[in-house]
């Protein structure tokens, strides 16, 4: 069987090794396939004995036999049997794990920290429409920008404003900035329409450090049914949900959900001697599509998280 293994009996497959793991993950996913696993851990046997023990019919356990073969997880031989050549089967593999870190990652370690998205340190030129809600009301005036600084602004679960900008400021804390490989933000985000409006766009911008990280032009401003996590007195015909966007930084740019967006890179950041990092997101007024945003929490939207940067770093 392709991947590591260790005497040939235990076998690690991780996930850059695709054309490998998909097929034993399959094999693997029949209650048929894993329950003959078991039977020729005890003992090597043919597929009549198997397709008996198992209630079977022969060609379906000649088929489950087949599949498990052509992976690696089982050897066969074919030996002179009462009536004619028979096929003995053996277990190949004791054991088989996935892991879930590609192995050019594999050394690598990760800090994530999560802000929520009251947890900003700036609020500039924020423009109405515009408002916040913690979990069980709102907070503050609508309509009113001096609300962004309301002392109850940390417990926010939803917040929106057609233009203006939020800066949040994350510890890199005992990592050395010399290590980092990668830095990613993720958020649940939208346009902000009066109500909702699926195709309702709006020029977002990210930017890390001062560095724009690029545009993104959010599609629109999603309802039609409840967020997952909106609480019960959430209004039906108010914005429900967004969509969950990652930006990550690393040595040779800048990427969107995995596509390129600029040549933005970890060195442009200059993260040596910065006491923090700063994420800016924000919709500037002269913006071709003004469309707002909306930033949804841990308790508001469809995913449970605020504003979550992970830092990949070798250690």
């Amino acid at each position: 069987m392709p991947g590591h293994a260790d005497d040939g009996r235990h076998v690690t497959l991780s996930l850059d090794q695709i054309e490998q793991l998909c097929p034993v993950a399959k094999a693997l996913s029949s209650p048929v396939r894993v329950r003959m696993l078991s039977l020729l851990g005890v003992r090597a046997m043919n597929v009549n004995e198997l397709a008996e023990a198992l209630s079977l019919p022969v060609s379906t356990a000649a088929l489950n036999v087949r599949q498990l073969e052509a992976v690696g997880l089982i050897d066969t031989e074919i030996q002179p049997g009462i009536r004619g050549a028979m096929k003995l089967c053996s277990r190949r593999v004791e054991s088989v794990s996935m892991s879930l870190v590609p192995r050019a990652l594999e050394g690598f370690s990760a800090l994530t920290i999560q802000l929520p998205i009251g947890g900003y340190s700036l609020a500039e030129h924020i423009r109405a429409e515009c408002g916040m809600v913690s979990e069980h009301a709102w907070i503050g005036d609508a309509n009113a920008p001096a609300t962004f600084y309301h002392q109850d602004r940390f417990k926010a679960q939803m917040i929106w404003f057609r233009s203006g900008t939020l800066e949040y400021r994350f510890s890199l804390g005992d990592v050395d900035a010399e290590l980092v490989d990668f830095i990613e933000f993720s958020m649940e985000i939208s346009s902000n329409a009066p109500m909702y409006r699926k195709d309702y766009k709006s020029d977002i911008e990210v930017a890390v450090n001062g560095c724009l990280l690029g545009t993104w032009v959010s599609p629109g401003d999603y309802g039609g049914r409840r967020g997952r996590l909106n609480p019960p007195w959430w209004s039906d015909t108010a914005s429900q949900f967004g969509l969950l966007k990652t930006w990550r930084v690393d040595a040779s740019g800048s990427r969107l959900d995995g596509e390129t967006i600029s040549g933005v890179s970890l060195a442009d950041l200059a993260l040596n001697g910065r006491e923090y990092i700063a994420l800016s997101i924000g919709v500037r007024e002269d913006a071709t599509h003004v469309g707002g945003l909306n930033l949804f929490g841990e308790k508001f939207g469809d995913y449970p998280q605020g504003i979550v940067m992970r830092v990949g770093y070798k250690g």
